[in-house]
């Protein structure tokens, strides 16, 4: 086959993408590829992957002067420049067939660099993207802002406060053209897979709209989340859950654009027998302004444990306003929970409307609460879920897609 080397910042299971990156590496190996994993050592230091073998770039001084660089001269990506060129020292000792970008934001890798060597290797990249940060002037999302600079040239950012933060200095413009003028270099070259259609259909609208599109989606592993098994942890959290029926939501971080002040409004419309149980990472400030009917678990990292979670509850709730295409709306469908989300981004893109969930309007509670009504008084829910989940759901049929676009590249 061939060697293939995959970037992300980080490699750990509890990140969508660190788990996206390792699984993918498993299948290219046992398909005959030779993988190899590229990661910021500062963040995870150094570990060992089954299948693939890893390349540690960078070190805690270069990952602190990046986020300083970040946070006083909005220069994210751009910093790290000796990190780079050592990671570039090894690339060309690996000489891959192939590389596959997921992220390089993350305070490890100076683009402009990095996209210098792949431009004059001529070697085939693709690039994954999850977010929106690689064709904006500095967000990773836009939707919740409601701005559109992006389409034309960015400037005067309204997040600039926003992750990636800048404290002092607005670079927006020139980051655009940095970023522009980067990565439109490669040309052909340069394959860029949306895991969403919306993704896709907003990048079109980018500076990168001339470039090869291709659409894959997300997958799960459907052994670990699934409809058969213990559905009672929820249950072990107190009188406030016991006896009622569970709205779950789930977040690694909650936080307005995740939808916590929708909870919030949902709860004081819901019945005496209903409890919302939100799972995720919170502040104390957070949680001290909640109601009554809404209790926090803290995150866990036991994908077990939050499958039986999923199981616990009646419905699904997703109230984002900024994503691509949420993990957690496959988790619950797949675990037999019928979802309900705002029609966001690529969210809608994982509910078959009437079979698995419902889809409504930002900021809609009236809409949330007829479909939970719906949910209620339906049946059937659990199987047709996990039908659908089945058929379309499964992380090695959509990784077997990059199995074969590595192919393509390859033997053209």
């Amino acid at each position: 086959m061939g060697k293939l080397l995959q970037i992300n910042p980080v490699i750990r299971e509890s990140t969508s993408t660190g788990r996206i990156m390792k699984e993918i590496g498993a299948l290219a190996s046992s398909s005959g590829w030779e993988s190899y994993i590229a990661y910021s050592k500062a963040r995870d230091g150094v570990n060992e992957i089954q299948g693939s073998k890893i390349v540690p770039v960078g070190n805690k001084p270069d990952l602190l002067w990046h986020f300083l660089a970040t946070r006083l001269f909005d220069a994210h990506g751009l910093a790290s420049k000796r990190a780079t060129r050592r990671f570039i020292r090894e690339i060309r000792r690996i000489d891959p067939d192939v590389v596959h970008i997921h992220n390089i934001h993350g305070y490890f890798l100076n683009y402009k660099i990095l996209f210098q060597y792949l431009k004059e290797s001529g070697k085939p990249v693709i690039w994954t993207v999850h977010d929106c940060w690689l064709y904006t002037g500095h967000c990773y999302y836009y939707s919740s802002a409601g701005c559109f600079r992006w389409k034309d040239g960015c400037h005067d950012c309204p997040q600039k406060k926003a992750f990636p933060k800048s404290f002092l200095i607005d670079r927006s413009r020139q980051n655009f053209e940095d970023k522009k003028a980067a990565f439109t270099s490669l040309g052909k070259n340069l394959t860029i897979v949306t895991v969403s259609e919306w993704m896709r259909d907003e990048m079109r609208e980018s500076f990168l709209g001339e470039c090869r599109f291709k659409v894959i989606h997300n997958g799960i592993d459907l052994d670990v989340f699934t409809n058969v098994g213990p559905s009672t942890p929820l249950r072990d959290h107190g009188a406030n859950i016991a006896k009622k029926k569970i709205i779950l939501g789930v977040a690694s971080i909650w936080m307005k654009e995740k939808g916590l002040d929708d909870f919030k409004r949902l709860a004081e419309r819901l019945d005496d027998d209903k409890v919302i149980v939100l799972v995720g990472k919170m502040t104390a400030r957070q949680k001290e302004d909640l109601p009554e009917k809404i209790v926090t678990i803290e995150r866990t990292s036991d994908v077990l444990e939050l499958a039986s979670m999923y199981r616990s509850a009646m419905a699904f709730v997703n109230p984002t306003w900024q994503d691509n295409y949420p993990t957690v709306n496959m988790e619950a469908t797949a675990c037999g929970t019928p979802v309900i989300t705002y029609r966001t981004g690529g969210s809608p893109e994982a509910v078959i409307e009437d079979q698995t969930g419902f889809v409504v309007e930002q900021g809609d509670i009236d809409g949330i609460m007829e479909a939970l009504r719906k949910i209620e008084a339906g049946e059937g829910w659990v199987d047709r879920c996990r039908s659908v989940a089945v058929q379309k759901f499964g992380k090695k049929d959509r990784y077997s897609d990059y199995i074969a676009l590595y192919e393509s590249l390859t033997t053209r």
